[in-house]
């Protein structure tokens, strides 16, 4: 085993450093002239370090495929080095198993990438590599049994691919100056820069994307389009097929998310990979898609939090697509209506470039803006009459209204009002939220576990059986306008209706079509939607979010808002969104009201710099998970020690603390916050700390992880 990979820092504002070069010289030939010797073998293993094997260089260059023994099972590993010498005595290293030659090696460039994402995420470069190749490639069984001669890719291969939708071509509209400014701007890029796209909602990103999409394509380029979410993409997809196929062919256009068969995203890499494809859009792991004649990277939506995996590498596809446009020397595009405030304070400092989009594409006003004060309101089933008005007058003019609530399920929890009992999932410190289901089937749910269990008749602890739901969720909200609005065609779009795969394209087709008259929905239909009918946006239960621990909840607040509310009046102009709060004098909703994000981030940025936050300080957030909190607090307690920690004048240490939700399916869970002003010094200090961590971690037998630039804490 090799222990050799090594930590790095890097600057947010602009990747510094590069993945050191493999020692690629190759073992000695045998008498035979073959070259025979030493592989260095990344594996998808929680192990730091490589894994040295006995075998034919000629036949496994750097970034190919091998199969190897790895204690009693067979694994599928990335050779990543042809070492001189073995790290293990010579005795005990093992052969390779077989070679993988149905692919192209990797090439150079991933395998930068996915080093320094191994280093700053400080995780294994294994658990880099692997989790990144479709499925079918990653899988021992797929080159095992009756068909192991062919593999996956030849398979793959004698299959007809699925035809492609035919989409009428558009004529590109004619650009407003703003518009036209930011493509040309985008277009003169010779080599690496990161720009941010501000625009408002409405402002007609999407047209910029395409008009510098189609100048990179025409010079014989790939183009890499990122959204945050699945749902986005039919939309993208339609807008690209319809723009640029003549430019890249009905076959151009690749399609990468998680929601695809396993067929599907494998063929979609391989024509990436290959070439074939021009255009790759997906969502955040189609960062790690090689592209052999990458030519610009577009990130939709940047400040979106689905682009930072929360689990395994707790990796921000944004964070690295502007490393990657660094290190390929290709301009990088972030757009958003509501920049995240690291990339806001980037662009201020000059260290992104900054081009605004101030109005509408279209000739229409942004939408008006009402608080609605709650506070001496009677409210008719979560309703301020004026909510109740305004949807029967956009229902008049047949226009689409759209009702927005975060919080899915019939009502967040169940409530005697004899004893106070509340509905307590048994396995996490959290309530169950009632969902009605099929038949009206009530049933309770974890949100943080997913355990069920049917409504109790009468309450568990006193035995009322008037057990009451207390709050409202989608499938309430739902109800309640059915009730109001007799004969209104009402659609819920969230995490529960489209379960089923197809199910969200199916719905949100629904809406484009007219065919829906209210959406209820929750951050889904927040954001990249272009509904044309739409003509009101009322606004429920916002508050929730208003007093948070986490610092950054008023930016993830002001987003969804503005977000939500640029969704009203995009095409026929007087759109309206109502909000309801008991809080109407607070900034954020001060801000909005005003359509003003600069000055909510000009506002909120020297908050930040006055209590030493990010993005004027740096952080990583270590979790440590066991069945007993003294066990987890124990852990980070012992790992919060620093003596001899390189850089540990400069990174300060929090006392470990439980999370807001202690325990999720009987396990507890606790944290320990590191931070620095440096973000070098953070990260030598990490590189020091995660070896630490291993050994500690063995000691108290819990599970722990290190995030890097966490978004929740």
């Amino acid at each position: 085993m090799n222990s050799s990979v090594t930590s790095a820092s890097v600057d947010g504002s602009g990747p510094a450093h590069s993945a050191p070069e493999p020692d690629c010289s190759g073992p000695e030939p045998d008498a035979a002239g073959t070259a025979a010797g030493w592989l260095r073998v990344a594996l998808d293993v929680p192990l730091r370090g490589l894994f040295d094997y006995r075998g034919r260089a000629d036949q496994a260059p750097v970034g190919s495929r091998v199969i190897v023994p790895f204690g009693s099972r067979k694994m599928i590993g990335v050779v990543v080095e042809h070492p001189l010498n073995p790290d293990t005595p010579e005795d005990q290293v093992r052969d390779v198993e077989q070679y993988l030659p149905d692919t192209a090696p990797l090439p150079d460039a991933w395998l930068r990438m996915t080093a320094f994402a191994a280093r700053y995420y400080q995780r294994p470069l294994g658990e880099v590599m692997l989790p990144s190749l479709p499925a079918s490639l990653r899988k021992v069984s797929a080159y095992q049994g009756k068909r192991s001669a062919e593999g996956p890719v030849a398979r793959l291969r004698k299959r007809k691919r699925k035809a492609q939708p035919v989409v009428q071509q558009d004529a590109p509209p004619s650009l407003n100056d703003e518009q036209r400014r930011a493509a040309e701007a985008i277009a003169a890029q010779q080599g690496f820069r990161t720009l941010l796209l501000h625009g408002v909602t409405g402002s007609g990103k999407t047209e910029v994307y395409l008009h510098a999409a189609n100048a990179v394509l025409a010079a014989g380029r790939q183009v890499l389009f990122l959204v945050p979410e699945i749902n986005l993409t039919p939309q993208f997809e339609q807008s690209l097929r319809a723009r640029l196929a003549p430019v890249v062919g009905e076959d151009g256009l690749a399609i990468l998310h998680s929601g695809l068969a396993e067929g599907e995203r494998l063929d979609a890499w391989l024509r990436a990979t290959e070439g074939k494809a021009r255009i790759l859009l997906g969502t955040r792991l189609s960062i790690f898609t090689p592209l052999p004649e990458l030519g610009l990277i577009i990130v939709d939506e940047e400040h979106d939090t689905s682009y930072k995996q929360q689990e395994g590498l707790r990796y921000s596809a944004r964070d690295l697509a502007v490393w990657r446009g660094y290190d390929a020397g290709v301009p990088v595009v972030l757009g958003s209506a509501t920049p995240s405030l690291e990339s806001w304070f980037r662009a201020s400092n000059g260290s992104y470039d900054l081009l605004r989009l101030t109005k509408r594409a279209r000739d229409v006003s942004l939408p008006g803006i009402r608080l609605v004060d709650t506070r001496r309101l009677q409210l008719q089933d979560g309703f301020s009459p004026h909510l109740l008005t305004a949807i029967g007058e956009c229902l008049a003019r047949k226009e689409q209204a759209l009702v927005f609530l975060n919080r899915r399920g019939y009502a967040p929890v169940l409530r005697c009002n004899s004893c106070g009992w509340v509905s307590q999932c048994p396995r996490c410190t959290a309530h169950t939220v009632l969902h009605r289901g099929k038949g009206y089937r009530n049933f309770l749910q974890c949100h943080h576990c997913g355990y069920q269990a049917p409504v109790p008749r009468a309450c568990p602890s006193c035995g009322d059986q008037d057990l009451k739901p207390m709050g409202r969720g989608t499938q309430r909200v739902e109800e309640v306008l059915g009730e109001y609005f007799q004969g209104a065609r009402i659609a819920r779009i969230d995490a529960d209706s489209t379960r089923r795969k197809g199910s969200a394209a199916e719905l949100f087709a629904q809406v484009h079509a007219g065919e829906v008259d209210i959406l209820v929905g929750t951050q889904m239909v927040a954001k990249g939607h272009d509904f044309s009918r739409l003509g009101l946006v009322g606004v429920l239960n916002a508050d929730s979010m208003l007093f948070a621990q986490d610092f950054r909840a008023p930016e993830r607040l002001f987003a969804q808002l503005m977000q939500v509310s640029g969704r009203a009046g995009r095409h026929a102009g007087q759109g309206q969104v109502i909000l309801q709060t008991d809080y109407p004098e607070q900034p954020v909703y001060q801000a909005l009201l005003r359509h003003d994000y600069e000055g909510f981030a000009r506002h909120t940025l020297q908050e930040r710099e006055e209590t030493g936050l990010p993005p004027y300080a740096h952080q990583a957030l270590l979790t440590a998970e066991a069945r007993e909190l003294s066990a987890a607090l124990a852990f980070l307690a012992q790992a919060g020690a620093q003596e001899g920690m390189p850089c540990a004048d400069r990174v300060t240490l929090y006392d470990p603390v439980p999370l807001r939700v202690v325990r999720v399916a009987n396990v507890e869970r606790a944290q320990l916050l590191a931070e620095s002003v440096e973000r070098p010094a953070l990260q030598a200090f990490l590189a020091a700390w995660s070896e630490r961590l291993h050994a500690v971690g063995r000691e108290h037998k819990v599970r722990w992880h290190l995030e890097v630039d966490p978004l929740e804490i």
